[in-house]
């Protein structure tokens, strides 16, 4: 906590930079199929680009993430801000393979400023509105995601997909400049610990923190879950029977504005104690996602509604899991936000790269019958955590 109070205006900034940070992770998804035409890809291979980003966020939020509590969060972020606009303009020059999966490895790097701005956010903010501020900047994040793919895919068609990434590289630039200007700093909560003793600490968080457990688990699966869909469903739209162009398949995006709406709701709810039946509800609503998403092949306007469903669910329990840990922690929030954003990450990764192999070998049923598998394992995790099961199950 800091004397400097987390103003409306300032957890806005901090919720459009989040947006900003996370969409230069998704902005590939609509792309990847003109991706692998431009540097001659096969289609089983390009989920190897969202795989290498979630390698470089994985690592990020191991190594990178715990120094907000060692550094001050604001030096932190300023400084991944700058070297995120390299990174993104490193990948608009690559010309081989090789090159743009190092490049997409360190935009994912840099992209757990994310995080940090999570952990400052709830460090800022009273511990009374400290889930609302959470779920206020979440949602920011998950506006990111959304978007990223409407906005990727209109430049994409304006200026190729090289020039997607040489303008969020600007765009980094100024939210640095912007940052450096309105955000508080706070004193770095373990100063003049060793870097080295800071991050055994984070990695033994795994072992002694049994919320930290369940909720890692909870968003390993999640979004192994929303990854599936996300990178798999451009590959059936673009497809011949379709032929939609990357800005309408980016339009999808807008379809789970809804979950963006509900973060803020999910934080609330968490404050008063009801995290546990969110969960479960919005476990077994993402389960049923899957059935409209099924009929793609009948109606797009099935898949919207899954679409709709899967990321209301997703952020619901995505924030809920980022409140219960945070409550009450903020001198350890970085290292809390780093381990499990590594679960988030790992699971993305997962997600991806079977979503692209299941497509390849079995075609989109197979991928939603993938998807429903995990989210119906991650609603049987969420119940059985749960001190009270029945009472739960009851909630349904």
């Amino acid at each position: 906590m800091t004397d400097v109070p987390l103003s409306r205006g300032l957890t806005l900034l901090l919720a459009a930079a989040c947006a900003l940070a996370v969409a230069t992770v998704y902005f590939a998804q609509p792309l990847l199929g003109a991706m692998a035409l431009s540097l001659g890809v096969p289609l089983a291979r390009v989920g190897l680009v969202v795989g290498a980003t979630q390698a470089g966020y994985a690592v990020g939020l191991l190594l990178i993430v715990p120094l907000g509590d060692l550094l001050g969060r604001k030096r932190l972020i300023l400084t991944q801000l700058l070297v995120a606009s390299g990174s993104l303009l490193a990948v608009a020059l690559a010309q081989g393979w090789a090159m743009l999966l190092a490049a997409m490895a360190m935009v994912g790097l840099m992209a757990v400023v994310v995080q940090v701005m999570v952990a400052h956010a709830a460090t800022l903010a009273s511990p009374a509105q400290q889930g609302q501020a959470v779920g206020t900047v979440t949602s920011g994040i998950v506006l990111g995601i959304l978007l990223a793919r409407l906005v990727s895919g209109v430049f994409a068609d304006l200026l190729g997909w090289r020039g997607v990434y040489v303008g969020a590289a600007g765009l980094a630039l100024l939210m640095a400049m912007l940052l450096a200007w309105r955000l508080p700093a706070t004193p770095a909560a373990s100063a003049g610990q060793r870097y080295r003793d800071l991050l055994l600490s984070t990695l033994a968080l795994y072992r002694g923190d049994r919320l930290l457990r369940q909720r890692g688990l909870l968003a390993l699966l999640i979004f192994a879950a929303f990854s599936v869909l996300w990178s798999a469903m451009v590959l059936p739209l673009t497809a011949p029977a379709h032929a939609l162009s990357p800005t309408q398949v980016g339009l999808f995006g807008l379809a789970g504005v809804a979950g963006a709406l509900a973060a803020s709701r999910a934080g609330r709810l968490a404050d008063q104690g009801h995290g546990p039946r969110t969960t479960v509800l919005a476990l077994a609503l993402l389960t049923l996602s899957w059935l409209p998403s099924a009929m793609l092949d009948h109606s797009l306007l099935a898949l919207i509604l899954g679409v709709l469903m899967l990321d209301l669910a997703v952020q619901a329990v995505h924030v809920t899991n980022q409140s219960l840990l945070l409550a009450g922690r903020a001198a350890m929030a970085s290292r809390l936000i780093g381990a499990y954003m590594c679960c988030y990450s790992v699971g993305s990764g997962l997600g991806a790269m079977a979503a692209s192999w299941m497509y390849e070998a079995a075609g989109w049923p197979a991928v939603c019958g993938l998807g429903a598998g995990i989210s119906a394992l991650a609603c049987f995790c969420a119940v059985v955590q749960n001190k009270k099961p029945a009472a739960v199950l009851r909630a349904l």
